[in-house]
């Protein structure tokens, strides 16, 4: 169904095209017959001691300001996660800021963390309780002078919300944040985050997003820095601003963050890298290019405990999260197996 539509929806701006989106979600035009097989144990996990159906989940971006999280709840998705917010309400970048690389399969972005702010945001869902396991991803203002201090306010606002908050220093469209890839100001900003749990009293699971342009001499010094404080998630990984010359769609060259199928390869490449050295002791989210059964499968054996995905439901619509686990069931009963967990790092 959606690939006829597909055509349709494309010959939209790619914004107004995600605007309806949202609203199809919010007016329950999606049906939730897409949820089949939502019971099935071969997918069955726990994220940071929560119960999962499945260990698919939407990536941070899609569902900015917390409009629609029960509805992706209600499509399949086995964990979602909105933002990214920032404390103030911001508009991000100048439009357009948003392009499909059809024959890439990919998108670039530079929207610039637009958003409706944090208190927009909490009133949303405390008016909305979620029905799975819900994140929040923060980031700071692009104005605001000390970035960590919007982590903190950030965190003192959702720490009693969410069932995990992720730390994003690693969006390509926010000048310095990238930065914060620095050991010295990783291990600063960890730190006062974990100052802050302490003195908020709180156990709300943090995790780190990562960008996927991370240099290789780099890994094992943030790995370190991610142990020394306590970190239970890493995602791996946000947007990349990396050379394009080998991509076909003319508007390669746009500034801005590559998603989709571009950035599978390296992703799970870096998954890998960071799961020989964490162990098992930080749980990894792999992010990019995941759109089937078989990319889920090799972010699973590469090391990756769950998966999340955005750009994929783009361009395979809303039936996606059902589309993969029919593929990776396929996939899983020829390994023998009875839970995808036993695959994970299999590598």
């Amino acid at each position: 169904m959606f690939s006829n539509l597909r055509s349709l929806i494309f010959k939209l701006d790619p914004e107004t095209a995600h605007s309806l989106a949202i609203k199809s979600l919010k007016f329950n035009f999606v049906p939730s017959v897409l949820n089949e097989d939502k019971n099935n144990p071969l997918f069955k996990t726990k994220l940071f001691n929560k119960d999962l159906k499945n260990p698919i989940g939407m990536a941070a971006g899609f569902d900015k300001n917390a409009e629609v999280y029960n509805s992706l709840f209600k499509i399949g998705f086995g964990f979602v996660e909105v933002g990214t917010v920032t404390p103030q309400k911001q508009y991000g970048n100048p439009k357009p800021r948003v392009f499909r690389l059809v024959e890439d399969q990919a998108l670039i972005n530079r929207l610039g963390f637009n958003n409706l702010g944090s208190k927009n945001v909490v009133e949303r869902i405390r008016s909305n309780i979620q029905t799975g396991l819900l994140g929040i991803n923060i980031g700071p203002n692009k104005n605001t002078e000390n970035k960590i201090d919007d982590y903190i306010e950030c965190l003192k606002i959702f720490h009693q919300l969410a069932d995990y908050i992720t730390i994003n220093i690693s969006s390509p469209n926010t000048e310095d944040l990238r930065s914060f890839h620095e050991i010295t100001k990783l291990n600063k900003l960890l730190q006062i985050v974990n100052k802050e749990k302490k003195n908020l009293d709180s156990k709300i699971p943090i995790a780190v997003k990562l960008s996927p342009d991370i240099k290789d001499e780099e890994i094992n010094k943030v790995s370190e820095v991610l142990l020394n404080n306590n970190i239970e998630g890493v995602i791996i990984s946000n947007t990349s601003d990396s050379s394009r010359d080998n991509l076909r769609n003319i508007q390669k060259h746009q500034k801005g963050g590559l998603s989709g199928k571009p950035i599978e390869e390296r992703s799970t490449k870096l998954i890998n890298k960071f799961y020989k050295i964490l162990n098992g002791r930080i749980k990894i989210i792999g992010v990019g290019g995941v759109d089937s059964g078989k990319s889920a499968y090799e972010k699973f054996i590469a090391g990756a405990n769950y998966i999340q995905l955005y750009t994929g439901m783009v361009y395979r619509g809303p039936s996606i999260v059902s589309m993969i686990k029919k593929e990776l069931k396929e996939l899983l009963m020829k390994d023998g197996v009875k839970n995808y967990s036993e695959i994970i790092g299999k590598k």
